[in-house]
């Protein structure tokens, strides 16, 4: 692509926050047709830049300039870039659930006749550009009732509406299923022989070193290298030089198990769907994890990986069945998740921004939201109890923030994760569930979280990880449970793991074996 005309140059551009200096000076070339990408560390700046670009941050918020299609560029807002032909999609989806494909897609844009919106030609112009990105549904299907895969199609559905020559894409396959990333890569290839230009975010550097003509590194808001993948001849191990700036030997730190006596069990555990009456989530599930041990959950999007794990912590999800748990070899029984807390589980979700953690919150609160009784007094809490733990919390788990006072929502992805872990380890849980620990951060954070879920086990914790990443559970794990659309169909010890025999039991409905 060296040859292509350049459609979008950023000099020297800097933004600033008060106390922080986002970005310093950092330059981009984009040429026409090309696919680029943007990789670094969460906090590089990597989203920041976009947001500049894009007029989430108008002109006059930073310094520096942008030469847009050979003319400098003064966007006021994001209608303004969108008009331009510059759309982005964030890595949490601006849809309304409650409305449908169609209302989405021209949401702000709808096509009118006579003064009022032309609904028919709107569904008209939905199908076609549905047929575009290869999303086969109903238009008027309401966007709650569909995968979020099909909610990313959806986005891009919507750029098109727009006219778009320029589409960002913000960790587009971080939430999406392996055939539903490849998918989205096959299309940013379709686009691309359209003559669209695209830059993608992502941490996924597998992804990256198979989609992209061009790669630019961030790193603490400055511009290090700009890379051309074929030329270059640019891997996965040469990306993440230069995002940490040395050499990372090993994905995962080395760690030496010491693993002790099982001490929790669940037996036959079946579990209803909550609004489906003959749909079972959990059928018969039975599994066990010893003291020091990491056990991982595999399966495909929609096994019921997640809806065993939140039923099993205090019923939180679903309608219980059946089933028995044990603790140290006695039967328990959690009917809330004040009851999972009270005898020692704790539960990382997912979706940390969601259900993890309240965005309006600081450090400190969070951290001992989820047992305020350790540092109250006759139900009052004690701030100073309150900011000593957090601080310690802030310390050990090398949380980058000025303090503990630090709004939650200001942190990187990774870092938000270490509150997260924070607030749950600082319920002395024995057993910890961590559902997609490392979604949505950077390869240096995820060696950083590897090493606390390691430190966890060797305390003498049982571990249980739910991955989407096969490459992550077997480097990970002591253990792999495989999960297939609610039965648990292999039980497969570290040294036989293999992504082959992971995937044949992922897909198998044959039930496993408990040991």
């Amino acid at each position: 692509m060296s040859d292509a005309p350049v459609l979008l140059e950023m000099r020297a551009i800097t933004k600033e926050f008060p106390g922080v200096k986002a970005l310093s000076d950092v330059n981009l070339v984009v040429r026409r047709g090309e696919i680029h990408a943007i990789a670094g560390e969460n906090g590089a700046g990597k989203s920041t830049l976009m947001k500049v670009l894009s007029g989430v941050y108008p002109y006059g918020s930073y310094a520096g300039e942008i030469v847009y299609q050979g003319a400098e560029s003064r966007f006021s807002d994001i209608r303004a870039s969108e008009h331009a032909g510059i759309v982005i999609i964030h890595q949490e989806l601006a849809l309304v659930p409650g409305m449908s494909i169609t209302e989405n897609i021209f949401l702000g844009n709808e096509p009118r006749r006579a003064g009022a919106i032309d609904w028919k030609s709107a569904n008209r112009q939905a199908l076609e550009l549905m047929a575009r990105v290869g999303l086969r549904e109903d238009p008027d299907t309401l966007i709650k009732d569909i995968g979020v895969g099909k909610q990313q199609l959806v986005e891009i559905a919507k750029a098109f509406a727009k006219d778009v020559k320029l589409l960002i894409l913000d960790e587009p396959t971080a939430a999406l299923n392996e055939s539903d990333s490849q998918h989205l890569l096959d299309l940013l290839r379709g686009f691309k022989q359209r003559g669209i230009t695209s830059i993608i975010i992502s941490h996924k550097l597998n992804e990256i070193a198979e989609i992209a003509d061009s790669i630019t590194i961030l790193r603490d808001g400055k511009t290090i290298e700009t890379l051309d993948v074929k030329a270059d001849g640019v891997d996965e191990d040469r990306i993440v030089r230069g995002m940490v700036g040395r050499e990372l030997h090993s994905r995962f730190p080395d760690h030496t198990p010491t693993i002790g006596e099982v001490f929790f069990e669940v037996r036959d555990w079946t579990v209803r769907h909550p609004i489906s009456a003959d749909r079972m989530v959990a059928k018969g599930s039975s599994f066990t994890v010893r003291r020091g041990e990491i056990v991982g959950f595999a399966g495909l999007m929609g096994a019921g990986r997640t809806e065993l794990a939140m039923s099993v912590f205090g019923r939180s999800y679903g309608v219980y069945q059946g089933g028995q748990i044990f603790k140290d070899g006695e039967e328990i029984v959690l009917k809330s998740v004040a009851d999972a807390i009270k005898h020692g589980l704790a539960y990382v979700s997912e979706d940390r921004k969601s259900l993890g953690l309240n965005l309006l919150d600081d450090i400190k609160t969070s951290v001992v939201s989820a047992k305020l009784s350790k540092i109250a007094d006759h139900g009052v809490v004690d701030p100073v109890r309150e900011y000593r733990a957090a601080e310690s919390y802030r310390k050990s788990l090398r949380v980058k923030a000025p303090t503990v006072d630090e709004g939650v929502t200001k942190l990187s992805g990774g870092n938000q994760q270490k509150v997260v872990l924070a607030k749950w380890m600082f319920t002395d849980p024995d057993l910890l569930i961590l559902d997609e620990p490392t979604r949505g951060i950077d390869v240096g954070a995820k060696y950083e979280i590897y090493g606390i879920i390691q430190q966890l086990a060797d305390q003498g914790k049982g571990v249980i990880v739910i991955s989407s990443e096969l490459p992550e559970l077997i480097g990970l794990c002591d253990r792999i449970y495989t999960v297939f659309e609610g039965t648990i169909t292999g039980n497969i010890e570290r040294r036989d793991a293999d992504p082959e025999l992971l995937m044949k039991q992922m897909t198998s409905a044959k039930k496993a074996q408990i040991r």
